[in-house]
């Protein structure tokens, strides 16, 4: 089959899903996109798809869809393409199977100049309320320019407030950014917004799991938070009420394995209540600086400058930390069991896991998982 038969396939599901859908990306996985496309389009579908299509399987506009994205600079990347970032989607494997919102998007409509798998290799997110007060705003660019000087990509939501400072502040020193939005690309959002939306797409990107011209609502921000977190080493939260959209994207860090960050405010700040709520329970590690959230951010990366000889295990921290120490020196375990031994919930494990794989830290067979003996 061509690849722009699974191109417009993939176009096509992403109109008639809009979001996230664990049982269709099983459908892909079991049948090819193109067999999917095919059984959405004609209903030959198993009950528990019928009605999360029925509704839009009729709007087939993925030749126009893809016209437009021509015409914009934009494209939809798909597992397909080179530039998908398929060591970052890893984490959503790791999360409960009874978890139906933890999914990997189908694919994703992004729009400018950057090339997603390199611009979120090194990403940090900053987010906050929309109604952030002069500290917070400050903080936010402060930490948010130092990042992007530093050569790592600042992630953010693309909304008023500490977003829209933190898109800014990588922008004033020529640094990389991605806007993750909740609507399509086409649909600058907020509309206030458009201007900077261009900017950000000159050198970096921005993104949606939303075929354009789909119009925001308030479920799809909920939605658009995972894949904040996903595209990100870490969540940092820079102002946030108890009630924060914030907030809710660092707890999507914590069960992605993402570290979860914030920045502490006066005590008489409620702009700052959700920040201290979550260092105070242990939901988010409190960060002062862009050298304090890079040395969060990256514990699978070993000190450039070190110069003693460092152990390869000295960059993890965290759950990652203690999943490892978890794991046998000879043998192997279960992820239960080392969410038992380590204290991690088995969702913790279950994200911790691919990625200290991935990083050649552990190995998994029929017995469960163990350690790499060559470390």
């Amino acid at each position: 089959m061509s690849g722009d038969a699974r191109r417009l396939a993939y176009a096509y599901l992403s109109r008639v899903l809009q979001g996230p859908s664990a049982p269709v990306n099983e459908l892909v996985a079991a049948v090819g996109v193109e067999e999917a496309a095919r059984a959405v389009r004609e209903w030959d579908l198993p009950a528990a798809l019928q009605r999360r299509t029925e509704a839009r399987r009729h709007l087939d506009t993925a030749a126009h869809d893809l016209e437009l994205m021509d015409r914009i600079g934009g494209r939809l990347v798909t597992p397909d393409d080179e530039e998908w970032p398929t060591w970052r989607m890893l984490a959503f494997g790791g999360a409960e199977a009874k978890d139906r919102e933890c999914v990997a998007p189908l694919a994703l409509w992004v729009r400018g100049a950057g090339v997603l798998s390199e611009l979120t290799d090194r990403s940090v997110a900053v987010v906050g309320t929309r109604a952030p007060s002069n500290y917070g705003e400050y903080v936010a660019a402060d930490i948010a320019a130092d990042l992007a000087s530093r050569g790592w990509t600042v992630v953010s939501g693309a909304a008023f407030g500490i977003d829209g400072t933190a898109h800014r502040a990588a922008l004033s020193v020529e640094g990389a950014t991605v806007a993750v939005l909740a609507c399509g690309i086409d649909t600058p959002y907020p509309k206030s917004h458009a201007k900077l939306l261009e900017e950000v797409a000159r050198t970096g990107l921005v993104v949606s799991e939303y075929a354009p011209g789909t119009a925001v609502t308030r479920y799809q921000f909920l939605t658009r938070n995972r894949l904040v977190a996903v595209l990100s080493d870490a969540v940092l939260v820079v102002e946030a009420g108890r009630r924060s959209g914030a907030r809710n994207t660092a707890k999507w860090a914590r069960r992605l394995g993402r570290p979860a960050l914030a920045v502490p405010g006066s005590v008489h700040a409620t702009t700052s209540t959700g920040c201290h709520h979550m260092i105070r329970e242990g939901e988010a590690r409190l960060v002062t600086t862009a050298s304090e959230v890079i040395d969060e951010a990256g514990p699978l990366r070993l000190p450039i400058d070190a110069t003693d000889s460092p152990r390869p295990t000295d960059g993890l921290v965290g759950d990652q930390m203690l999943v490892y120490e978890a794991l046998p020196a000879i043998g192997s375990r279960a992820p239960s069991e080392l969410s038992e031994a380590s204290g991690v919930p088995i969702a913790g494990v279950r994200a911790a896991l691919p990625m200290l794989e991935l990083a050649g830290f552990v190995g998994s067979d029929e017995t469960g998982w163990y350690r790499r003996r060559d470390l």
